[in-house]
């Protein structure tokens, strides 16, 4: 790669965020004209004060003091409220960046496909939608303030050359020698920032999965060995920031000494140029100006530099979520049904999950409606995996599936989800009220609605004994409801989506005989106006099933119903044998 190369990339970078910046491109021009008219105004100090001096000595005094009342309004007035309106706007304009920002990479994040999920810990995606996009937007106005400081240095510059170009030479190499060692740290700060984020989105993560599993650690009697894992993450995060505030003293040690020899080396020539009267006094005393201008921007070029290469990590970060550069975002089409049948049909389906073996093979069915169907088979089979392909959390690698003779490729995103639900084994519910986790679905939901849904799915009973009824909070992931009430909370929730197609992952295999007795009365119920179908484990759970389907090596084997089966299956009759057994 050329040296340009990593510039080139670095512009493109900035030249992205841009486009969530550019709505507020009046905002950004009234703040930087704001802090470029007051850094003009504070160039002027350092003159007006030579000048004063100049008069002082002259004794001029009506000089002195007209040369002070321009300061006077200049300095105080003009620089420092001109000033500060430029930073407040910089302040708002970073404020709607990081709002911006954080909802196109939650945008973004939602629409990746589900394999990224699976390769991406949660914490990576977590950092990347909060802190990322939280540094990305607090270094704004500092780089704004930066670049315009830098320009007052060039023309105070400008004017040093007028005056002594042996001063202006010093300190263009003195810059020269700054930019050189900036550029010997600036990869290995980044390299560290890199290493040191990766760091945290694992302990992002762990906490997260601590948080949510906290029932299960308890129970497994595990929290010493997660707390160890802390530990030692929490020690490579601080060794890590051990090496990096290293790193970054040095580099602020090796400017702190170019600043102060800088200084030093400007000054004596300052003094030997009025000495051999080639200088005034009154260039003296504005150099006692300027010269902190230039170890300002050295102070703000040490800490931003820091600032900088992490703002460049998040950067990156954030523009492969925005540019798909990871993933691909997922795709749907545009048809939209309006009254759905709710036939599925599988027409020749091929499908392996990476690195894996064809979970499907030529894989074809259909799915009628207004039936009670089943789907058995060993494990590993692809019976869950036909529901992800329903679903579309994958897409099969040949043939194609069709929702009443349209191929659900080309259906909306919309179609597709308000049709179809899946009630799991382990339904997810929000961490928020009952009546709340409808209104995700619904935000227009009625109290009465939800109350009829519940009634369907004979929760409402329960849900009324509660002390705040459906004002009741779930806890992380309904943890204050049995298995058997997050099931049919679910349920109520598929059917307040109006999904005309409701499918059964499991959903009884770890219920109680109550419990279970609920489900069944409820997809009993369902049957009458809609598609269900099981995928059952617990096989006394289906017996009395209309049509049983037999997936065995990626194939449907036999089909009938569970008498016919015991019959003519001996898949089926071992799978049934064996769960007496058990």
């Amino acid at each position: 790669m050329t040296e340009e190369q990593p510039k080139k990339k670095t512009l493109n970078e900035l030249k992205k965020i841009y486009v969530f910046a550019k709505q507020d491109k009046w905002k950004i021009f009234a703040a930087f004209t704001c802090i470029l008219i007051s850094s003009i105004f504070s160039i002027s100090n350092g003159y007006l004060q030579g000048e004063i001096t100049e008069s002082i000595i002259a004794l001029n005094i009506k000089s002195a003091l007209l040369f002070l009342g321009i300061y006077f309004i200049l300095a105080v007035v003009f620089n420092n409220v001109i000033s500060n309106i430029g930073v407040m706007i910089a302040s708002k304009i970073e404020s709607n960046l990081s709002r911006r920002l954080s909802v196109m990479v939650y945008k973004k994040t939602l629409n990746l496909p589900s394999y990224a999920f699976e390769e991406k810990t949660s914490g990576e995606l977590i950092n990347r939608i909060t802190s990322d996009t939280e540094t990305l937007s607090n270094t704004f106005n500092s780089i704004i303030q930066i670049l315009i400081n830098s320009l007052g240095c060039i023309i105070i510059l400008i004017y040093i050359l007028f005056n002594s170009w042996v001063v202006a030479v010093e300190i263009a190499v003195f810059l020269l020698l700054i930019l050189l060692i900036t550029k010997i740290f600036n990869p290995k700060i980044k390299k560290i920032n890199k290493e040191l984020k990766a760091k945290k989105d694992e302990y992002t993560a762990l906490s997260t999965e601590s948080i949510r599993g906290i029932r299960e650690i308890k129970t497994l009697g595990i929290k010493s060995n997660l707390l160890e894992e802390v530990k030692e993450l929490r020690k490579l995060i601080f060794n890590k920031d051990v090496e990096d505030i290293t790193l970054h003293r040095t580099y602020s040690i090796i400017m702190w000494f170019i600043k102060f020899c800088l200084e030093t080396v400007v000054f004596a020539t300052c003094l030997i140029e009025i000495y051999y009267g080639r200088s005034t006094i009154g260039f003296f005393m504005a150099m006692t100006w300027y010269i902190y201008k230039y170890t300002w921007l050295i102070d703000n070029l040490t800490s931003m530099n820091r600032m900088y290469q992490r703002l460049f990590v998040s950067l990156k970060r954030i523009n492969e979520i925005i540019d798909n550069t990871l993933y691909k975002d997922e795709t749907y089409g545009s048809v939209n049904i309006k009254k759905i049948n709710g036939v599925i049909r599988f027409d020749n389906v091929t499908f392996n999950y990476p690195n894996e073996e064809s979970t499907l093979k030529d894989f074809s069915v259909t799915f009628d409606t207004n039936k009670k169907i089943a789907v058995v088979g060993k494990s590993g089979q692809g019976k869950s995996t036909l529901f992800n392909l329903i679903t579309r959390i994958f897409d099969c690698s040949q043939g194609n599936i069709y929702l009443d003779d349209i191929n659900i490729k080309d259906l909306s995103e919309e179609c597709l989800r308000k049709n179809i639900s899946v009630i799991r084994q382990e339904p997810f519910l929000f961490n928020r009220t009952i009546m709340e986790n409808f209104k995700v679905v619904k935000p227009n939901i009625k109290l009465k609605e939800v109350k009829k849904y519940c009634k369907m799915a004979y929760l409402d009973e329960y849900i009324e004994t509660l002390p705040d009824k459906y004002d009741t909070k779930l806890g992380e992931g309904g943890v204050n409801l049995s298995g058997g009430q997050k099931q049919r909370l679910s349920i109520a929730r598929a059917l307040a989506k109006e999904s005309k197609v409701i499918l059964f992952d499991e959903a009884t295999s770890a219920l109680d005989n109550e419990s279970q007795s609920y489900i069944k009365r409820v997809i009993d119920d369902l049957v009458k106006d809609h598609t269900v179908i099981i995928i059952a484990h617990r096989l006394s759970t289906i017996v009395d099933a209309d049509i049983i389907y037999v997936v065995d090596k990626g194939k449907i084997a036999d089909y009938g119903t569970h008498k016919q089966l015991l019959e003519t299956s001996k898949v089926y009759k071992t799978l049934y044998e064996n769960e007496d057994k058990e």
